[in-house]
């Protein structure tokens, strides 16, 4: 799964590398603590024009009446996406790529402490997860809502957890924001092993409220 995110590449360079249109609101950077709930950067194409513009993360049903009406659902798995009811939708027409500069597992001692450790792509690229996305309309305000889409971990991220998000490479973009036609299934996978690395990183991170890059700067354990 994916809980908690990093993000620290500014919103020009962001709108550069995917060729999209920033939107006025998006969500400041650099966060260290990306928290569900809160607004994250997201890619969306519509008739051949790609939009930088912010969602909120954690998916919210269309049948939901307010947004605390069951689970906060911030990842979707791979496997039952198509048949799930919150999903099944988003996942036809309503995909989206979500940028990030990493992201955060833990592990559990034997007597349950918790240990973080930071996730990033092996090359130093910024990692582009898979998404759906939905408008929700039944509150005061309309929200934009999304979330990553998950898999059975490789063998390298198994080590630290057992699921991974999916993550995409340029030339998969267009296929997963239906650019390309149909068949982004077919992407739903586990990255290439060796394609991500990890290290130790302070248990500060377990805090929602924590912040600043010394979240993410390797411990030794």
């Amino acid at each position: 799964m994916c809980g908690r995110m990093a993000t620290t590449l500014p919103h020009d360079a962001m709108a550069q590398m995917f060729a999209a249109t920033p939107a006025n609101d998006l969500p400041p950077v650099p966060n260290y603590n990306v928290c569900p709930t809160v607004q994250v950067a997201t890619v969306t194409a519509d008739e051949g024009l790609r939009r930088l513009r912010p969602m909120r993360w954690g998916f919210i049903p269309h049948w939901y009446k307010k947004p605390n009406d069951g689970p906060l659902l911030i990842n979707a798995r791979a496997e039952t996406i198509a048949e799930k009811p919150a999903f099944r939708s988003a996942a036809r027409e309503r995909r989206c790529l979500i940028p990030v500069s990493g992201f955060y597992e833990w592990t559990k001692t034997p007597d349950d402490a918790r240990l973080p450790w930071y996730i990033t792509r092996a090359d130093g690229a910024p990692l582009v997860f898979a998404g759906v996305w939905q408008d929700w309309d039944k509150g005061d305000e309309p929200l934009t809502t999304c979330a990553i889409v998950t898999t059975g971990a490789n063998e390298t991220m198994g080590q630290v957890h057992h699921r991974m998000p999916v993550i995409l490479s340029p030339d998969d973009w267009p296929l997963w924001l239906g650019e390309a036609g149909k068949g982004a299934a077919r992407l739903m996978v586990a990255a290439p092993e060796n394609a991500l690395v990890f290290h130790r990183v302070d248990p500060a991170v377990n805090s929602n409220r924590a912040t600043g890059p010394d979240l993410i700067a390797p411990i030794s354990h």
